[in-house]
């Protein structure tokens, strides 16, 4: 019966759309299944995240699990298996955020409700975070400046490898400014998009750091946009690109704008160059902003968190490789600016997230549930 629970919850989860700023419905699911499992104190914060807390009776550390309930959009027609279904075939649960991450976070729900809160040294709080796909970490925050974790499971998909660290990223934005005209006397201007294909070339021959554990350094461009557009008649004046820029550990806002100011082919060019301000409205209206620079974390090995986390997996039979994120995760605010100690672990391929089929084996979900409390067992629970 525990198992159809976690299958039939996950299930609820998927049926449950929540595209990022629209998570009401899905954290309001949360909390009813924490509730239902008798968690000490479950509920919906100011940034609409849900939180579920299990208190032990014994003093001891606080253990967070993370995972966040918005996804990307799913078109029907791509689909094999309808994206809000929930259909099971051949053992894999088809749906859209099953991997990235309403299994995860079902499976965590599922883990902490059953711990023994008698040998509980210390609490377990579990949060359905909002606005991840958007701004990572910045939901998250509201939780733990809060409840003050001392250790971080960030529950993205990793196909069971324990992550001890992970690539942060930053919105880099290039602006050229140049004159505009009449595009009938185009002599008497200067067309700036002309000056960005300069920029792009010259960004294209920037090097990047490969040396790091969590993979290189990536510098990408995600969009180009022209002012005024649509431009009729009129030689655009200005020209804004975006540059999605991968982060390593010890890398800063400073560090990553460097190289593209000291270029000299780049300084002879009238431009910007700075990191994009975000906003979001959470569903609650409440509003999230900050600067788009999420940092890169690591720990080693040999961290106690780290090394907990693998004697807890080898304690239930798994044998887990070690590695790092190569996405930007929540772990970008509680390990990359907070310094809590934070590891990644989760069911899921990876490849699997943001596309059409997505989908989870059942058998997973379960392993999930069982790994993730392997985890409570060895850091928190008094022997």
């Amino acid at each position: 019966m525990q198992d159809q629970d976690l299958i039939g919850f996950a299930q609820t989860l998927i049926k449950t759309q929540g595209y990022s700023s629209y998570e009401a419905a899905v954290a309001k699911a949360v909390v009813a299944e924490m509730q239902r499992l008798g968690f000490d104190e479950s509920y919906v914060d100011d940034c609409g995240n849900a939180v579920g807390i299990i208190w032990g009776k014994k003093p001891g550390k606080r253990l967070l699990m993370d995972g966040h309930i918005d996804t990307v959009v799913a078109e029907a027609k791509d689909w094999t298996h309808p994206p809000f279904a929930a259909e099971i075939h051949d053992g894999r649960i088809y749906g859209r955020g099953i991997v990235d991450m309403k299994g995860s976070l079902a499976a965590m729900v599922h883990a902490a409700a059953s711990v023994n809160r008698e040998t509980l040294a210390g609490s377990v709080v579990v949060s359905g975070t909002v606005l991840e796909e958007h701004f990572e970490g910045v939901a998250l925050k509201n939780v733990v400046d809060q409840l003050n974790p001392d250790f971080v499971i960030i529950g993205e998909a990793t196909n069971f490898q324990l992550n001890r660290a992970g690539r942060g990223r930053a919105e880099i934005v290039i602006e050229t400014i140049g004159k505009s005209a009449h595009s009938a006397s185009p002599q008497i201007g200067r067309c700036a998009v002309h000056e960005m294909l300069k920029v792009i070339e010259a960004v294209d021959r920037l090097p990047q750091d490969a040396s790091s554990f969590v993979g290189p350094t990536q510098l990408t461009l995600t969009d180009i946009i022209s002012d005024p557009y649509p431009g009729f008649s009129v030689i655009p004046g200005r020209c804004r690109v975006t540059y999605d820029r991968r982060t390593i550990p010890g890398e800063t806002m400073e560090s990553v704008l460097a190289p593209i100011e000291a270029d000299e082919v780049l300084r002879a060019i009238p431009h910007r160059a700075y990191i994009f301000e975000g906003k979001d409205l959470c569903y609650t209206g409440k509003e999230l902003s900050g600067l788009k620079f999420f940092p890169a974390w690591e720990f080693p090995l040999e961290h106690p968190f780290v090394a907990g986390a693998l004697a807890g997996l080898k304690k239930v039979g798994l044998e887990p490789t070690v590695g790092s994120y190569q996405f930007c995760t929540n772990g970008a605010y509680s390990a990359g600016w907070k310094g809590i100690p934070t590891i990644g672990f989760g069911p899921g391929d990876e490849r699997l997230v943001h596309i059409a089929d997505e989908c989870l084996p059942v058998a997973d979900l379960l392993k999930a549930r069982d790994y993730f409390w392997a985890i409570i067992e060895q850091m928190l629970i008094a022997l």
